[in-house]
């Protein structure tokens, strides 16, 4: 298991304050520590219950992941509770690979990633490099050109685009890729990548970045129905100020919250979302829409469209957000909202 990224180590060489995730803390809009007691002031109880909290999932997880399936398979409502109230910093590489599938594919694979990385070429290297300044630019890991991080994540979406090359390399996937590189090595991160695209666990995702987005556009449709449908008069002001979801949620499914989301929401997120799989993405643009639905109701379109890419801090609080998005319902009507696109997307084009 890989230690998360965070050496204080710029280009020049000089020390720079980091925040505890390893980003540079004066380019950072919401500082994440803001969302959680500074260790300064963090009593002896806080520490002890962090503490018991480790102990608990090492317990679960065993050696290695030793234990997880057991565990899994006769307390999956425990292990629910667990994720959804965030897994331990320190053991959250590891939780995602057994939750994804991506270590089951890894021990299967032996030397496959070191093959596609070393020995195959790729017809979007080109495109590679030019996006990897791109990625986390504020994040001490990516920041040195040609440093080691930008080298993995080279290496991982290289790898990638080698390996389904009908897929090949798409700009959003460098933010997952790079996600993943900040808590585990440059071949566990691949493995999840795949297991994620090629559904290891839940649904492919590949959609997502097949040519013309088509998952994207199945989720937008989706989206916007179930805001109708949940949040009818922020739904009916979208309609009046003809907003639909493309204008400002596309990147949430592209790049699962990595984006722009602040990192301590987005990790939340994304232990969740390996776990019950994309529904959380729903439940979470939901929650975040109704949360701030007094004040998007009284905006007109130019208004609108910044305050749906800049919501408020405590809106971006994942101890006042999630808390409001694990209740909503979506399971059964995004089923039959998928079944209704596909017939929308079926009809013959009228001359």
């Amino acid at each position: 298991m890989s230690k998360r990224r965070t050496d204080n180590d710029t280009e020049s060489g000089t020390a720079t304050p980091l925040d505890r995730f390893g980003f540079l803390k004066q380019e950072h809009a919401i500082s994440p520590d803001r969302f959680s007691k500074a260790r300064t002031t963090a009593s002896s109880t806080d520490h002890d219950r962090e503490e018991r909290k480790v102990r608990k999932w090492r317990k679960m997880i065993g050696v290695g992941g030793s234990d997880w399936k057991h565990y899994v398979r006769r307390k999956p409502n425990v292990v629910k509770r667990r994720i959804r109230k965030g897994i331990p910093d320190c053991l959250r590489g590891l939780v995602w690979q057994l939750i994804s599938g991506s270590r089951d594919l890894l021990l299967m694979n032996p030397g496959v990633y070191e093959q596609l990385v070393i020995y195959e070429t790729s017809a979007s290297e080109l495109d590679i490099i030019r996006d990897i300044s791109r990625t986390f630019p504020s994040h001490v890991f990516f920041q040195k050109r040609h440093g080691p991080g930008q080298r993995s994540l080279y290496n991982v979406l290289k790898a990638y685009s080698v390996y389904d090359r009908d897929v090949g390399y798409v700009q959003g996937m460098g933010f997952i890729a790079g996600l993943l590189l900040l808590y585990m090595s440059e071949e566990d991160a691949f493995w999840l990548l795949v297991a994620l695209l090629k559904g290891a666990v839940h649904a492919p995702m590949e959609g997502l970045y097949h040519a013309g987005l088509p998952l994207v556009q199945q989720y937008l449709f989706q989206l916007e129905s179930l805001v109708k449908e949940l949040i009818p008069k922020l739904g009916e002001h979208f309609t009046q100020e003809m907003i639909n979801p493309s204008m400002y949620a596309s990147q949430w499914f592209i790049t699962v919250f990595s984006y722009s989301f602040p990192f301590p929401l987005a990790l939340r997120i994304w232990d969740v979302f390996l776990s019950e799989g994309v529904k959380i993405v729903f439940k979470v643009g939901l929650a975040l829409l109704k949360y701030c639905q007094d004040e998007l109701v009284k905006l007109p379109f130019e208004k609108l469209i910044h305050a749906l890419k800049t919501f408020p801090e405590d809106a971006m609080n994942p101890d006042t957000l999630l808390p409001l998005a694990y209740p909503i319902k979506v399971s059964k009507r995004l089923e039959e909202l998928k079944v209704d696109y596909e017939k929308t997307i079926a009809k013959p084009v009228q001359p």
